[in-house]
């Protein structure tokens, strides 16, 4: 149920019967109306643009149409009173009693309202984390992991089909080094002194048991061998025990994924030739040479004929190479292979979360999508910016373990899934995030994850005591259901239920722009919300939610902070949190 949509639909149904008055023209584009709660409260229950976006087309001032279209509500019951604001903007006043249909509307509903049709069952691939198999995650795979795995669960809620996808980089010359830093580790568990770790291979302890289970496994076998006999196998090992490592710290994190693809398999199964077979069939490869880079030159360039793709023919600055000096593929020719095996399989849209530092990658592949799909794929790269971890303002210092970094596993062990996952989204990503080891867990206001989960802690804890005091009154959820709220009427009870009203509107508008930090902003504001409420009580026993002395208005109010907290659960379901039923 979503209001705002609702009254647009009025707006939209009221252009139509104008038009077909003949006091409009005919098929204007009611799309572009948008219904929402006014910047400024005071100003009523809802705004439209309506008269602003359709008067040139109608041939009419703004607020000619708007007078138009709001002689149309006049006999309409949910409007109490309607307005014509500034240029032509509508306001409206609606009654009380389209927020009680709000109410009895969650709790028939449960935590499956805000569920939208936005998405039409549109199938939507989203590729996250994707970190090389080469470690541990570390706090800035964190980030992308958590907004990624959230935006999968606000497109769902929003009616999209979505696919969470996970691509291993596994044909790389950064495996090949994986490979010979596990060999290392294989001679230290036969017994080697090997010393300090060599520049160039990774220095973690994490490679410690793949090397000793390759020495229980082969013995030394391997030890007098050329490395082109043990590089496949120690390399393959290497990977597998890798990917389990990886999968258990996204598994901490409570993030799951549908597809692993291998971008070794990729390649194997000639799907990157295949690809570039059919860009060069169009003349959309060739050979050439590149202009020297701008600026300083990097130590490694070298002017010779490259094989190149025409990127530049679809946005990009430049045209760029699909094959190293030593004839292999680049990074960008299998990753053009897999953006057209996940069209191939379907997907039209198509979401990449990447790391900041991938900035200077996003033209080039959506222009490489837009070539191998023929222009009918869609890709959307959403770059995730770092995160700075402290204590106290101090900077948290590498993991051992890691030998460079400091662990996603580490930092869930220490604060929780669940206090990760939500400060993680309290930032757009594309904004810098700090991440205090000691501010995420203080209780205060400050510290939203606290703010919002004590929302939901708090109404957990107003039933308990409701069950304890009025031992007699039925709490079950049919009791609930057939509340009288006419009894909500105090200005707090109609800004809560104002806001939780808008929950539906929020999730559609957080999925239609990649957005799920949206979603944890919408639960501080109703977090806010109910605290206010709660602290009216704590001013004015008459407006405490329980009132021994009146069971119809206590199972009002208990109605209404039961919708509150089955909003909480339903916004903090789209983050992957649990919520909160007492604080400790």
């Amino acid at each position: 149920m979503n209001i705002f949509e609702t009254f647009r639909e009025r707006i939209a149904a009221r252009i139509d019967a104008l038009a077909a008055e003949g006091k409009l023209p005919a098929g204007l584009d009611t799309s572009r109306i948008a219904t929402e709660p006014p910047r400024d409260a005071s100003h009523g229950d809802m705004a439209s643009n309506a008269a602003m976006v359709l008067a040139r087309d109608a041939g009419m001032k703004p607020r000619d149409l708007a007078d138009l279209i709001v002689a149309g509500f006049a006999d309409d019951a949910d409007v109490t009173a309607s307005e014509i604001a500034g240029p032509g903007f509508i306001n409206f006043r609606v009654r009380n009693e389209l927020y009680h249909s709000v109410i009895e509307h969650i709790l028939e509903n449960g935590t499956s309202y805000g569920d939208g049709r936005a998405g039409g069952g549109e199938k939507v691939n989203v590729e996250y984390v994707s970190a090389n198999p080469t470690g541990p995650m570390h706090v800035g795979h964190c980030r992308g992991a958590v907004f990624g795995d959230a935006l999968c669960s606000l497109l769902d809620k929003a009616g999209y089909e979505v696919t969470r996808e996970y691509y291993i980089n596994d044909a790389g010359a950064q495996v090949d080094v994986l490979a010979r830093s596990a060999f290392l580790r294989y001679r230290e568990a036969l017994g080697e002194d090997i010393g300090d770790i060599p520049e160039g291979l990774y220095p973690g302890d994490y490679l410690v048991p793949v090397g000793q289970a390759l020495a229980k496994q082969h013995g030394d076998r391997w030890l007098n061998q050329a490395e082109s006999e043990w590089l496949p196998s120690v390399r393959d090992a290497a990977i597998d025990a890798m990917m389990a490592m990886i999968r258990n710290d996204l598994a901490a994190l409570g993030i799951r994924f549908d597809v692993f693809t291998s971008e070794r398999a990729l390649v194997e199964k000639g799907q990157v030739e295949n690809v570039l077979e059919d860009l060069s069939s169009r003349q959309l490869v060739y050979t050439g040479v590149l202009e020297p880079p701008k600026g300083k030159l990097p130590d490694d360039w070298e002017e010779r004929p490259q094989t190149l793709f025409r990127a530049t023919e679809f946005g990009d600055d430049v045209d760029r190479p699909l094959k190293k000096s030593d004839g292999s593929w680049t990074y960008f020719a299998s990753d053009i292979a897999n953006h057209k095996d996940k069209f191939d399989r379907g997907f039209r849209q198509m979401i990449d979360v990447w790391g900041a530092d991938h900035g200077g990658y996003v033209k080039r592949m959506k222009a490489a999508v837009t070539a191998v799909t023929g222009g009918a794929g869609e890709l959307d790269v959403r770059l995730c910016q770092l995160v700075r971890l402290t204590r106290n303002g101090e900077p948290v210092k590498m993991s051992k373990r890691s030998g460079s970094f400091v662990t996603l596993a580490e930092v869930v062990d220490e604060v929780g899934k669940d206090v990760v996952r939500f400060i993680m989204l309290t930032r757009k990503n594309d904004a810098p995030l700090d991440f205090d080891f000691a501010k995420v867990v203080e209780q205060s206001r400050d510290n939203p994850v606290f703010y919002v989960q004590y929302a939901h802690a708090r109404i957990c804890s107003v039933y308990r005591m409701a069950a304890s005091s009025m031992p007699d009154l039925d709490l079950a959820g049919d009791a609930l259901r057939r509340a009288d709220l006419s009894a909500l009427s105090d200005e707090a009870e109609l800004a809560l239920m104002k806001v939780l009203a808008d929950w539906p509107r929020a999730v559609e508008a957080a999925a239609l722009a990649h957005e799920p930090h949206r979603i944890a902003f919408y639960l501080y504001d109703l977090a806010a919300s109910f605290h206010s409420y709660w602290n009216r009580g704590n001013e004015d026993p008459a407006l405490r939610f329980i009132q021994a002395d009146n069971p119809s208005l206590t199972t009002a109010r208990l109605a209404l902070v039961q919708a509150v907290a089955l909003t909480i659960a339903s916004g903090l379901g789209v983050l992957g949190v649990t919520p909160a039923e007492e604080m400790r």
